[in-house]
């Protein structure tokens, strides 16, 4: 049987850089993968983003991670507070390998959907470029870029002024079926993941909830 490794703040900070950051990156599991799409007045991008989250459904909004701030050319950034539109776009599996090369820092002037197979697709006069080959499509208008000084990244906070499905994969409660949608996941920098749905609970009530510890002790004997 293998033993727990523990690695304390100082083992951490006197890591191998590359071990750090693989191992910091690993450690909150599988995150969403989709591609974000931007344009200035001239050049459209595309990037892989594995921070996006829910902030909240009413009024609706997403946010991400931009890091780090400023050091060096960012183009989602710069375009983002150039025009105040992105989209999300979720990755389907068969994507993952050129979604991935997103990641390339090209020169501004080439674009990211030419370069890495994406069409780039406009929709109700929304002024940023959706991924046509995405089944499930965002887009957002900038509400907030929050700055993280700790870090000296941003958290861009955008809400959520269309969503574009294939009617196959929402059902009539409002969830979108992420397996049927086989939207792929990423662990740590460079490492996609098929999601498995492996099951479904009602609403937590106190007066719901199994008694886990007498199962626990049944199983046991």
């Amino acid at each position: 049987m293998s033993e727990e490794t523990h690695l304390n703040l100082e083992q951490i900070e006197k890591s191998e850089h590359k071990f750090k950051l693989n191992l910091i990156n690993s450690l909150t599991g599988i995150k969403p993968a989709n591609l974000i799409g931007t344009q200035d007045s001239k050049y459209l991008n595309l990037a892989i983003i594995s921070s996006v989250v829910h902030l909240g459904s009413n009024p609706p909004l997403l946010g991400f991670i931009m890091r780090p701030k400023h050091e060096v050319r960012r183009d989602t950034y710069e375009n983002i507070m150039s025009n105040g539109c992105f989209t999300v776009n979720c990755i389907h599996t068969s994507y993952v390998e050129q979604a991935h090369f997103t990641s390339a820092k090209f020169p501004k002037e080439v674009s990211e959907f030419d370069r890495c197979g994406f069409t780039p697709e406009f929709k109700d006069e929304f002024e940023a470029p959706y991924v046509k080959e995405s089944q499930l499509k965002i887009g957002l208008k900038l509400k907030e870029s929050i700055p993280i000084q700790t870090n000296n990244t941003l958290m861009i906070v955008g809400e959520i002024q269309h969503i574009y499905i294939n009617s196959a994969h929402l059902d009539e409660r409002g969830y979108i079926q992420l397996a049927d949608l086989d939207a792929a996941g990423i662990g740590g920098l460079n490492s996609y993941y098929k999601l498995e749905k492996i099951g479904e609970f009602p609403y937590a009530r106190v007066k719901e909830t199994p008694d886990f510890n007498h199962e626990k002790t049944a199983s046991a004997q």
